[in-house]
């Protein structure tokens, strides 16, 4: 394994970690909520950045160092499965089973279709 590959994604997820805590937190904050919208939103987010950037970095001269800068690295970070996992652990724990089930529905399906439009997204406008 290369160590600047390495390096790299450290520090992508060095940031992407930080934008994580920071806009979950948020989200979280202004749902008033039992249910983990924060979660939901940074991985509906990067799921559509990785959509999008999947279909730019195709198009342009980028080493592969930058690429996992910002894939594995900043987005690799910002989006959950662990925080996702847990976070319907609890909810389950807590026996609010609806909610736990509708947040694996809308993490996994809004996710996958994020990552749709994100390349969509790119392709409308970089025809």
């Amino acid at each position: 394994m290369n160590v600047s590959f390495l390096l790299a994604v450290g520090l992508g997820g060095f940031f992407g970690a930080i934008i994580r805590f920071l806009l979950s937190a948020w989200v979280q904050r202004l749902s008033s909520s039992t249910f983990p919208f924060g979660t939901l939103s940074v991985n509906i987010l990067g799921s559509l950045l990785m959509g999008f950037l999947f279909m730019y970095f195709s198009q342009i001269n980028l080493s592969n160092y930058q690429k996992l800068i910002f894939t594995t690295g900043l987005l690799g970070a910002l989006t959950t499965f662990s925080t996702f996992s847990m976070d319907t652990v609890i909810l389950l724990q807590q026996e609010l089973y609806i909610k736990a089930i509708l947040n694996i529905f809308f993490n996994i399906m809004l996710s996958i279709s994020a990552t749709f439009i994100g390349i969509l997204i790119f392709r409308l406008t970089f025809r």
